[in-house]
């Protein structure tokens, strides 16, 4: 490692913008990370240079001013050149983007989430996008003693390339009608089945 990184407790106003920062963050999304600092603290310090400039944490910064929080946690990265600094502004947030989701097992931990009332909000997800992953589906059916439960939680590991072709194949399925099932509410599932199905038929 390049250096041993040092928590710091620092007074917020004492923290300085990057001025040509090219990330944006909106009211919504600042009261979100606002609402998240709320519920598990501040988790993640904001990486600042030898001069209390900010390199990575203005969105952090903007709630915990917004909270009222008159100091933060940061990381000194004094060993970066001026040329990487500017480089790690654009690469931190860059990276985390690049990154996808294995969307079964986030429905899963959703679905948990909710059957323990936990607020979904908190986990950055808009309604319409938790409307995605049918978390509201995701229970299921109470059955007396001794039936065997008719559905079956199944999980794959794909490529992020496969991942491309199965989730255009079940998008697909469903446009044609195919999310739906007398049996069976979960829409992705339903369409999964339909593919299978003509498969194995062809």
């Amino acid at each position: 490692m390049k250096n041993k990184p040092k928590i710091e407790i620092l007074k917020t106003d004492s923290l300085i913008p990057y001025a040509r920062n090219s990330r944006t963050h909106s009211e919504a999304q600042v009261a979100q990370i606002a609402g998240s600092i709320r519920e598990f603290g501040f988790t993640n310090p904001v990486l600042i240079d030898s001069e209390n400039g900010i390199i990575a944490g203005h969105g952090r910064i903007m709630a915990a001013q917004k909270l009222g929080l008159a100091e933060v946690p940061c990381i000194r990265l004094d060993h970066l050149t001026e040329t990487q600094r500017k480089a790690y502004v654009i690469a931190d947030n860059k990276l985390a983007l690049n990154s996808g989701w294995d969307e079964a097992m986030l429905g899963l931990e959703l679905a948990d989430l909710r059957e323990l009332d936990f607020d979904l909000n908190l986990t950055g997800f808009t309604d319409e996008e938790l409307g995605q992953f049918d978390v509201e589906e995701a229970g299921m059916p109470e059955l007396a003693d001794g039936d065997k439960q008719p559905f079956q939680q199944m999980t794959f590991t794909v490529h992020d390339e496969q991942a491309e072709d199965v989730q255009a194949a079940i998008a697909k399925a469903k446009s044609m009608g195919h999310g739906e099932s007398a049996v069976n509410e979960n829409s992705n599932g339903n369409a999964l089945a339909f593919i299978c199905q003509s498969f194995n038929r062809a």
